[in-house]
């Protein structure tokens, strides 16, 4: 019996195998690089069809136009001739033919302008319109004979053999299908007018043309879809490498929380640095602690300058008794600023005569009234 290792096929990376969908950071910077599921098939298809349909609808005044350049041409034979002798031959001759090449470029200007409309709007529609030189870029892993040995024996490379085999059958049988039925047409070429002739021919090679770039686009559209699934594959990546990911995006949840930590500690001490100021403390007793100050001539109303629960409510307490605070046991008043009213906020006007009555007997106490 043979023994093997299913791991052996595993798709490994760094922290284990490939098994998490990837994160949208992972596409973006994909993108940025440009990394993307599409197919060129699709843009090619597309456009050889749009210019054979083009070409369909507007073969009578395209052949018209080749007519009259080459009526225009030929008839400038006489004259080129007679002007050998001059010096300036050379530059006659090259004005015809300069001529001649801007009117075959006005020409099959359209035909040139669909083809480009029709090749960006496909790979806008397959990628989204967001342009990067990223790939342009010189690499020296693009020069690296291992990686390209790896390119050459990929799924990748596979998958592109077979489909130009694909293609080539395609193509191959379209074209002798075509041809086969229109036999005994091809036959009497020979014996039919020139002009009609071009047009039975001409006719032929579009229709086939159209078929052919039908036919394609199946192809183009099954490599797109095993494009896609391939980048998704690609793509993936292993838990460690998610949870690194979010640690670079997010931060060290360790760090953080220490972070945190540090930063809570510093608020109470500034915290417990201003129970002396206060006026009063209101406990639960045991659970709640609320420092009240109240300063006419800073503020409206009672100020919260600290409070706490539990054991932090014992250290205000503490503190406070240091101080020479007032400690006041008010149960439901404790709880109600506890939960509603934040360290440095004003006491809301419906607990000021609560708080006025406290803050009244401890002055009274104090014989400062």
């Amino acid at each position: 019996m043979l023994q093997y290792d299913l791991q052996l096929f595993a798709k490994e990376g760094p922290g284990g195998e490939k098994t998490e969908e990837a994160t949208p950071k992972k596409l973006e910077d994909a993108r940025k690089e440009g990394q993307v599921a599409k197919s060129k098939e699709i843009s090619l298809g597309f456009s050889l069809l749009a210019m054979f349909v083009l070409l369909k609808l507007w073969i009578g005044t395209l052949g018209s136009q080749f007519l009259d350049i080459f009526k225009t041409t030929y008839n400038m034979i006489p004259a080129l001739a007679r002007r050998m002798a001059y010096a300036d031959t050379v530059w006659y001759f090259l004005t015809i033919l300069r001529n001649v090449i801007i009117k075959l470029l006005l020409y099959l200007a359209p035909f040139l302008l669909v083809a480009l409309i029709v090749g960006l709007t496909t790979e806008i529609v397959q990628v989204k319109w967001k342009p990067t030189a990223k790939p342009l870029q010189p690499k020296l892993s693009k020069f690296n004979p291992i990686n390209g040995f790896k390119k050459i024996v990929s799924l990748q490379s596979l998958a592109e053999l077979l489909k130009s085999i694909l293609k080539i059958l395609i193509i191959g049988y379209i074209a002798y299908s075509t041809l086969h039925d229109k036999w005994s047409t091809i036959l009497i070429l020979l014996d039919i007018p020139l002009m009609q002739a071009i047009g039975t021919v001409g006719n032929i090679v579009i229709n086939l043309g159209i078929k052919i770039a039908a036919f394609y686009l199946i192809i183009a559209f099954a490599d797109y879809a095993f494009q896609r699934w391939k980048f998704r594959e690609d793509m993936k990546m292993t838990k460690q490498e998610v949870k690194d990911e979010y640690k670079q995006s997010e931060g060290d949840p360790q760090i953080k929380g220490q972070i945190k930590q540090k930063m809570l500690q510093a608020s109470r001490r500034r915290m417990m640095q201003d129970i002396p100021k206060a006026d009063v403390v209101i406990t639960n007793p045991t659970h709640f602690a609320v420092a009240i100050q109240y300063d006419p001539d800073t503020a409206d109303a009672p100020i919260v300058v600290a409070k706490g629960a539990d054991y932090i409510a014992a250290k205000i307490k503490e503190v406070a008794k240091e101080n020479k605070v007032e400690i006041v046991e008010n149960k439901p008043l404790a709880r109600m600023i506890y939960y509603n009213v934040e360290i440095g906020q004003l006491i809301p006007p419906e607990l000021y005569k609560a708080v006025a009555d406290i803050l009244a007997y401890v002055y009274k106490i104090q014989g400062k009234i």
